[in-house]
């Protein structure tokens, strides 16, 4: 425990925090410019301390996946990488080319009439007070499974296996038994914090959620499962040999695929800073849980189902689709 403590990148990893929390006290001013309906009647200090209590239940649902493992035999993902010098070249390549796709994707939309696309739909967990139309949900979703999904896997397939890539389980019963447990923990979380599903009548709740888990299944799970936790994952871990630093740096690549959300506000350097900001802060900690499921599996599959296909993205996301859509 006292390693862990003094681990010199946790250490960084707690200040880092600190430091984006104490720049976005300073420069908001006690007012957050964000486009965010679900949290604008939250009190401003309830809207800053949200990424931290988020990020402490983050924790607690780690230590129950490492009791739900705790038996099982350490994966040793480093190994599924190759060589280091290959590792390095694979590892800088991707995440140029993610951070072009990216752009690409920031291009397109608004080129299109829509928002600029990121790894999430606007409106999406906090709602937007511009609703996306369906040929919007429906390109965004379409752009970045085919540029963030598709494209790196069938790139990588042709070297590497399906294990390789943390896409083959080799344990099924007990990875179900794990995505079950975080899935309703996690749904009854979210279920308590944003209770809108319950708002919808059975025939829109019978549509709206499907085609919400579909939605978001190509446009942000698979995305996020192949680019950072098939592929960059075991390249991470062999190139820092630290589990502590994986788990911080898929976090951080997590939070990077969102720089450009629905919320944000880019009317000035000030609102522009508090908007990276509060990326980070908001979807590091989930990410970097994304990360130690998939390192305590070894199953990149693991996390899209238990922590992300269907909470949120069916739980809380629902409703937004049923407006999108006008389903009633």
């Amino acid at each position: 425990m006292l390693s862990l403590v003094a681990n010199p990148v946790l250490i960084a990893g707690v200040l880092g925090w600190i430091a984006l929390n104490l720049a976005a006290l300073y420069l908001a001013g006690g007012f957050l410019p964000f486009d965010r309906p679900a949290l604008a009647d939250k009190p401003f200090a309830v809207q800053m301390a949200f990424p931290t209590i988020g990020l402490i239940q983050i924790f607690a649902i780690m230590g129950l996946v490492w009791w739900l493992t705790r038996r099982r035999a350490p994966v040793d993902m480093a190994a599924r990488a190759p060589d280091r010098r290959q590792t390095a070249i694979e590892t800088g390549g991707l995440l140029a080319y993610a951070m072009l796709g990216q752009v690409g994707g920031w291009i397109l939309g608004p080129a299109m009439g829509y928002s600029p696309f990121s790894f999430h739909l606007a409106g999406t967990l906090v709602g937007c007070s511009r609703l996306a139309s369906p040929g919007e949900a429906i390109l965004w979703c379409v752009y970045n499974f085919v540029v963030f999904a598709v494209i790196p896997l069938i790139w990588f397939r042709r070297r590497y296996t399906p294990l390789q890539l943390n896409l083959k389980s080799t344990n099924i019963r007990a990875d179900v038994m794990v995505i079950v447990v975080i899935g309703l923990v996690e749904a009854a979380t979210e279920l308590a914090a944003f209770p809108s599903i319950f708002k919808l009548d059975p025939h829109t709740l019978l549509v709206a959620g499907p085609l919400a888990f579909v939605l978001f299944l190509f446009g942000t799970v698979l995305p996020t499962m192949v680019l950072i936790y098939a592929i960059l994952l075991p390249r991470y871990l062999k190139l820092t040999g630290s589990l502590t630093a994986t788990v911080i740096l898929g976090g951080l690549t997590y939070a990077l695929m969102h720089l450009v959300e629905g919320w944000s506000s880019f009317a000035g350097p000030r609102d522009t800073a508090l908007s990276l900001i509060f990326v980070f802060l908001t979807y590091t900690g989930p990410g970097m849980f994304k990360s130690y499921f998939t390192l305590r599996t070894g199953n990149a599959w693991a996390h899209a189902l238990g922590y992300h296909a269907f909470a949120p993205h069916v739980v809380v996301d629902a409703p937004l689709i049923a407006k999108v859509f006008a389903i009633r």
